[in-house]
């Protein structure tokens, strides 16, 4: 409760002065710098695993390799944003960071716009990008991907005063379920959910305040945005996640991972190894904790 009472803080702040994206990330550093940090923080929050235990990847030979220069976006809060000294920080970054730190190479980190990334990262003014580009089938023709380190999931919201069951199917007989038009929420709901009323709304902002104010039974949208509003003064404490994760692929795709050149396999190998270490031995819990004081899963 401490931690969302900080970010609902944090949150209201943002709200009366409408900063713009970099001071957003700014603001939002000073929140995750104040937050408490260590194992007792991972009581009650869930964090993600999205490597196989049984798959032993191997550390290739990295003799020889250059300072491998990151690319990233500093606009995508908390995965990707300006700090409060202009640097580039997020959970992205710090992984990629780590990730440096246990391969023992040299990493520089430059930021550039969003839709230039992979046109850089072509023209070989970078070697890796850390951003929140999704993968895909288009993204594997023309680039090499590590495995997924991230996927944001869809998530059921509920108000905390009504008791409402579980959203499984039965449950969800008759229930007026919120959810963004024209998204894969709307079209997964339409899909698995026909026994259920659906309420679009043309953004997630109208279906929150709506679940708020108990106009709707559910709220089904994109889990990473329902758990910054839920720990935000704007949700005033209402609200809390119902049932598991969703992460249907088809859905709401593969997830994000380190992005490097076709030609450069050694180094996409290199950083799959390392981000399934960082998740072994504990870091990227730590920087999880430190980046999603709510947790989207």
């Amino acid at each position: 409760m401490k931690n969302r009472n900080i970010v609902s803080c944090v949150a209201r702040f943002l709200r009366e002065i409408k900063p713009h994206p970099g001071l957003l990330g700014a603001a939002l550093l000073v929140l995750l710098t104040v937050l408490p940090q260590g194992g007792g923080q991972a009581q009650g929050v869930s964090i993600p695993n999205f490597w196989d235990p049984r798959a032993q990847l191997e550390r290739p030979d990295l003799t020889g390799v250059r300072t491998v220069r990151f690319l990233v976006d500093d606009e995508f809060p908390p995965l990707h944003f300006a700090g409060l000294d202009g640097n580039p920080t997020g959970f992205s970054v710090e992984l990629a960071r780590s990730a440096c730190e246990r391969l023992n190479l040299t990493c520089t980190i430059q930021v550039r716009r969003f839709d230039m990334l992979l046109d850089a990262l072509s023209d070989r003014q970078g070697d890796v990008v850390a951003a929140a580009i999704p993968l895909s089938g288009s993204l594997r023709e023309r680039f090499g991907v590590t495995a997924p380190y991230f996927k944001i999931p869809a998530r059921f919201a509920v108000r905390k005063d009504r008791n409402m069951p579980a959203p499984e199917s039965k449950a969800l007989q008759g229930k007026t379920i919120g959810v963004v038009e024209k998204t894969a929420h709307e079209a997964f709901a339409k899909a698995f959910l026909p026994s259920a009323t659906l309420k679009p709304f043309p953004d997630v902002q109208g279906a929150q305040t709506a679940l708020k104010a108990g106009e709707i039974d559910y709220l089904f949208a994109d889990g990473l945005s329902l758990a910054l509003w839920m720990g935000g003064e704007e949700a005033s404490d209402c609200c809390d996640f119902s049932g598991g994760p969703y992460l249907e692929s088809r859905y709401f795709g593969e997830g994000i991972g380190f992005i490097v050149r076709k030609d450069e396999e050694n180094l996409r190998r290199a950083f799959d190894y390392a981000l399934q270490q960082l998740w072994k031995e504990g870091k990227y819990a730590e920087l999880y904790l430190r980046f999603f004081p709510v947790s989207p899963f």
